[in-house]
């Protein structure tokens, strides 16, 4: 009798490819290359990367996938959008769901003179540290990073120097800025940082360092003053460095000596250029000028045309105790802030309180918009008028 053979054993269906994965950051500034990172593609594939443009899927670039199916690709937009709408394409026809990167300019809130000793010090201990800022903290804390030139030594420390001015603030009033206030930066190249001698701008340099603060235009040493301070915000990487011509020349850096950077021309030149190397907008802050003087003079003139000339992006200038001019170059791609004058800062002629905050939108391509939030302080607080100017 003929036996029936069995049927044959069903072939399993072959496994089948993983799903294709690109992954994106979801903000990021303006200009700024967009890392893009996938998996899922075949073995050391290509893998296509598109760009969602007028409602069609264009070609971007390329990348290899690794052994294990992985792949990165770091991409530069030829054109600045407020997002980008991606995908991942493999030879076998799979695709990735698309992802969306949205872009925008990084805020900085930049600020005067900030003077936590003399008489903010009395007002903070008649009502509180958090008094002197009260009316501008929601707009400072509201930037992406916010700075001010801190006029005083924060230390318990020292004994005083012999000058005719010294300020010196508490380390609870410099946690206040940091914490209510929202300031991320301090510059520390002025005449008054050194008003309590070495060991107290050292301490100011870690106080400041402890609250997470980032000082800059001072130092154990001439190298590290001269140190540019990188801050990154949204994949925008922005280095500051502080400078000051102001007497007293002891407070001066050395090689070997703490102080702050003295703003020679060579000193800013070497300074800057080091900042442009490692960073994509360089702030370069100077403490110079005349007291009371409503115009900048012939040599913070050169010295603003030394730093943008080494690279920097923007020039902000404080002492004079009073509003200088804001002027833009290169289209407003580049700014130069002579004097924003005082801030929370003991004001009681007509032309010292008059105050503000200088709004910058930065990019990759430099400055994008340059904004004016006017002020006027009221014994040491300054108050913001809901006044607004455009500068152009």
């Amino acid at each position: 009798m003929a036996v029936t053979p069995p049927p044959p054993a069903p072939v399993p269906d072959p496994t089948p490819p993983p799903a294709l994965v690109l992954s994106a950051p979801a903000l990021l500034a303006t200009g700024v290359a967009i890392e893009l990172s996938g998996r899922g593609a075949p073995a050391r594939g290509r893998v296509q990367l598109q760009v969602k443009l007028d409602g069609r899927w264009r070609d971007l670039v390329a990348a290899r996938a690794d052994d294990r199916g992985r792949f990165e690709r770091a991409v530069t937009p030829r054109t600045a959008r407020p997002g980008y709408r991606l995908r991942a394409t493999v030879r076998d026809g799979r695709r990735s769901p698309e992802v969306v990167v949205r872009t925008r300019p990084v805020t900085l809130a930049a600020a005067g003179d900030v003077n936590l000793g003399d008489a903010t010090a009395g007002a903070m201990a008649a009502y509180g540290t958090r008094y002197p800022w009260t009316s501008v903290a929601p707009s400072l804390r509201a930037a992406d990073l916010a700075f001010v030139n801190l006029e005083c030594a924060i230390s318990t420390r020292g004994a005083p120097v012999e000058k005719q001015y010294r300020f010196r603030g508490s380390p609870a009033a410099l946690k206040t800025m940091r914490d209510y206030a929202g300031v991320d930066v301090v510059n520390l190249a002025n005449n008054h940082v050194g008003d309590y001698g070495t060991t107290a701008l050292l301490d100011t340099i870690d106080w400041s360092r402890r609250f997470g603060l980032v000082p800059v235009g001072a130092g154990g040493s001439l190298e590290a003053a001269m140190e540019p301070r990188v801050v990154e915000r949204l994949g925008l990487k922005i280095a500051f460095v502080g400078f000051s011509n102001i007497l007293p020349p002891e407070f001066w850096a050395t090689p070997s000596h703490p102080g702050n950077t003295f703003a020679s021309p060579a000193n800013v030149r070497a300074s800057v250029s080091a900042a442009s190397r490692v960073a994509d907008v360089v702030i370069a802050t100077f403490h110079w000028g005349i007291e009371l003087d409503p115009v900048e003079n012939a040599q913070e003139s050169a010295l603003a045309a030394t730093a943008l000339g080494a690279g920097a992006t923007a020039v902000i200038g404080g002492h004079p105790h009073v509003l200088q001019p804001i002027r833009t170059l290169d289209g407003g791609r580049r700014v130069a802030a002579y004097s924003l004058g005082n801030f929370v800062f003991s004001s009681f002629r007509a032309e010292t309180v008059r105050t503000g905050i200088l709004h910058l939108d930065l990019s990759k391509r430099g400055v994008e918009r340059t904004r004016f939030q006017r002020a006027r302080i009221e014994g040491v607080r300054p108050v913001l008028t809901g006044s607004w100017a455009n500068v152009r």
